[in-house]
């Protein structure tokens, strides 16, 4: 697990810039959901084509979490990621063919493909879970996921994010729900990157721009302390 802390002048700057720390000063935990992201063995198991072994750091405070919310009756909602592929070819080629080459390539296609995504085996998911798909960074952008409609079906109207990688698939998602108007809450201790830098960064960038940054246990007293 990162550990890291927003720097001083960020701080600062969201002092002088609106009064206070945190975008939200109330979470209503009938209307919360949390959102955790491509927490499976692409990016949490070792050796991995995409590994991100922050991610194995982030799983016993998810667990903990989910544990906690389940008991409180926020939805817990796993989202990862797949990508189809014929003959060469995915739905994604930009990312296969630009981000990724070569023998990466081969295997981050073969370990994306659809039959073999399932949430990493150290996490513990109730029946009552849901779990989501999607194709592109973010499970929000148009046509990647059916993430916003499950949110909308519920009355979902803020969500916490946890996963991987912090600064990317995280991060994305988390900029598109709020651009979205559902209210966001990073999750800094649910969350990894390949470097602390790249975590930090993430984490400032959403604290000033699009929602709050806690970590797990300052998410869940607010929404237990929450009063309509």
């Amino acid at each position: 697990m990162h550990n890291i802390q927003i720097r001083q002048e960020i701080l600062d700057r969201l002092m002088a810039r609106r009064g206070r720390i945190n975008f939200y000063e109330k979470i209503d935990p009938k209307r919360t959901a949390l959102v955790v992201i491509d927490m499976q063995n692409t990016f949490c198991a070792p050796g991995s084509p995409a590994e991100v072994a922050s991610s194995r750091g982030i799983v016993p405070h998810i667990n903990a979490l989910t544990a906690e919310l389940r008991k409180d009756g926020v939805p817990v909602i796993w989202v990862l990621h797949a990508n189809t592929q014929h003959k060469g070819r995915s739905d994604w080629d930009l990312f296969y063919n630009h981000v990724v080459a070569g023998e990466v390539r081969t295997r981050t296609l073969e370990s994306n493909s659809p039959q073999n995504q399932a949430v990493y085996s150290e996490l513990e998911v109730a029946d009552e879970d849901i779990t989501i798909i999607k194709n592109r960074y973010s499970a929000l952008t148009p046509g990647s996921s059916s993430l916003e409609r499950v949110l909308r079906s519920m009355g979902i109207d803020s969500v916490l994010i946890a996963g991987t990688k912090t600064n990317v698939c995280c991060e994305s998602t988390a900029r598109d729900a709020m651009m979205m108007d559902f209210k966001v809450t990073m999750l800094s201790d649910c969350c990894g990157a390949l470097s602390d830098e790249e975590h930090r960064s993430a984490l400032e960038n959403i604290i000033q721009q699009f929602g709050n940054v806690m970590t797990s246990k300052e998410a869940l007293e607010m929404m237990r302390s929450y009063k309509a």
